[in-house]
């Protein structure tokens, strides 16, 4: 048995230029914090740090040396939408200097339902050689993967067998008001795999689509305490919170889940 603060996680990713370009548009402006400090900051004890743009590129060793206070570390060998590099060897090769560093992460790893193509950005082969070589080093690695509320409708079974992980998001804020239909169909799909709850600060959907970018706080709290029940109950390993680089601008979603995570943090699960 832990507490409810080893079983969270905060999706971290770099700082640069370019993302404080996509930020400008999506709330209010201040320092935006590396990975180490958000997790400083909120009291997060691991860590996922994932690609964005094809930045940074390998080698990682500096950006790694930054994230060794994080208990468990899991990176990216396939960042964003934006970038289409695969990472694996470098993440095996990595693992082997940093301990902490226990997963690799298919990040916006399965199209958008109304896109055309192949369900997933590797195939069936490829994400079971990538599966492989994870499992057969000096020690075992898992592989993870994101999977949208919006894709539950894809034929994503296959891929998810072979990862290891599964993270479940809700891209939009509205999504969260449907959080226990939702995510029993990801219960179908993932059998007995560990499943990880991811929770955005932000309405990244409902910017897309137009409109405001605030996740509502009454949103935040039910995504949350929902998420800790299900800890609680056994039906998930662990929860999410991104992101890094919006943790310093005074979000009431954010200051809330500080607060709730020195709350509760230490209770056993």
């Amino acid at each position: 048995m832990g507490t409810l603060r080893e079983k969270l996680w905060l999706f971290g990713m770099p700082v640069v230029e370019r993302h404080r370009q996509r930020q400008e548009n999506r709330g209010p402006q201040g320092h935006l914090m590396t990975a180490l400090e958000a997790g400083v900051y909120l009291g997060i004890p691991n860590a996922l740090y994932v690609v964005q743009q094809n930045f940074p590129e390998p080698p990682f060793e500096s950006y790694a040396r930054a994230l060794v206070g994080f208990s468990k570390v899991v990176w990216s060998i396939l960042g964003d939408r934006s970038s289409d590099r695969n990472d694996l060897g470098e993440v095996l090769r990595m693992a082997k200097e940093f301990p902490n560093i226990t997963g690799a992460l298919m990040d916006d790893f399965f199209k958008h339902p109304k896109a055309e193509g192949p369900v997933g950005r590797f195939s069936l082969e490829q994400t079971e050689e990538f599966a492989d070589r994870l499992h057969e080093g000096p020690r075992e690695i898992d592989l993870w993967v994101v999977l949208y509320a919006h894709q539950l409708g894809l034929d994503t079974d296959e891929h998810l067998k072979r990862c290891d992980v599964v993270t479940f998001w809700n891209w939009w804020g509205r999504e969260i008001d449907e959080l226990e239909a939702s995510f029993r169909r990801v219960e179908a799909r993932a059998g007995d795999k560990p499943k990880m709850l991811g929770c955005y600060f932000q309405d990244y959907g409902s910017a897309e689509d137009g409109g405001d970018v605030t996740l509502s706080l009454e949103r935040m709290k039910r995504q949350c305490e929902t998420g800790m029940e299900w800890l609680k109950a056994g039906r998930l390993q662990g929860m999410i919170l991104l992101g890094n680089p919006i943790c310093g601008l005074g979000l009431e979603t954010v200051e809330w889940a500080r607060e709730w995570i020195r709350e509760v943090g230490d209770q056993p699960i």
